[in-house]
């Protein structure tokens, strides 16, 4: 009994290029608050979604070696394009629960009309993306996609609303044929922050669709399933930041981590 206690009461690990999986973080405080998170921004290395995917899945090894390290009990790849790229080798080499982000294209088809996904180069390229079209679209006439190069960047700066964003996303928008577009997927979890300028910019009515919510409701389903489920009634659990990129980096993930915090978690 004293182990299982023991076990219950290490934290989770999460982990992104930077500041998107900050978004993660937020839902898993707000549906898992007994638990306690350690998050690993990499921004020394981001982005990841110009990197090649050997090299994503280099970085990936390395951050989840150290957050078993850490002792967490369960690793979340808070990270669309390292779930793309590395997912399944994490899966093989450790030996605790791993979550990976999966877009909610799913969701997205279900409410009819063409469904436009969001994403990083690497992630569109990755065959665990195409996989996915195919499961829930197999004639590929519902999904169009739209890499969007430069945008991770400018939200890595901080840059989350204002004139610099409003025209990066009209540039990204400029050759999308919008026409019965009904929703639109964020396929990477730093795009949540652009979430509100994403609004004013598509036609009244589209719907925004991220795959937040199913992540941690899966990483919940895994920890009930291992028993590593901290009971609610204990205590309010702690969140540990870590990066690569320096205190600027850390004062910038409180900084985004309050604003994610102040957005509600919509499944």
């Amino acid at each position: 009994m004293e182990h299982l206690a023991e076990e219950r009461g290490k934290p989770v690990g999460l982990f992104d290029s930077g500041v998107g999986g900050l978004t993660v973080l937020a839902a898993a405080v707000q549906l898992l608050p007994a638990e306690d998170f350690v998050y690993y921004g990499d921004t020394a290395n981001a982005p990841y979604g110009e990197k090649t995917k050997e090299e994503v899945r280099t970085l990936s090894v390395r951050i989840a070696d150290m957050l078993l390290n850490r002792g967490c009990k369960a690793i979340v790849v808070a990270c669309n394009t390292a779930t793309s790229a590395a997912v399944d080798l994490l899966r093989e080499v450790l030996p605790v629960p791993v979550i990976g982000m999966e877009p909610a294209i799913k969701p997205a088809l279900a409410g009819g009309g063409r469904v436009l996904v969001m994403a990083t180069p690497l992630t569109l390229q990755e065959e665990k993306f195409r996989d996915l079209c195919r499961r829930y679209c197999p004639d590929g006439d519902k999904i169009a996609i739209l890499p969007c190069p430069g945008l991770v960047e400018l939200i890595e700066r901080g840059e989350t609303s204002g004139p610099e964003v409003d025209a990066t996303l009209r540039k990204l928008f400029s050759a999308v044929d919008l026409t019965g577009v009904s929703s639109v997927v964020l396929g990477c979890t730093h795009y949540l922050f652009v979430r509100d300028a994403l609004r004013r910019l598509l036609p009244p009515g589209t719907k925004i669709y991220d795959g937040n919510y199913g992540t941690v409701r899966q990483l919940q389903r895994v920890l009930e399933h291992n028993n590593l489920l901290r009971p609610e009634r204990e205590r309010s659990g702690n969140v540990e930041f870590l990066t690569s990129g320096g205190r600027p980096s850390l004062l910038l993930f409180r900084q985004l981590y309050r604003l994610a915090c102040a957005k509600p978690v919509l499944p």
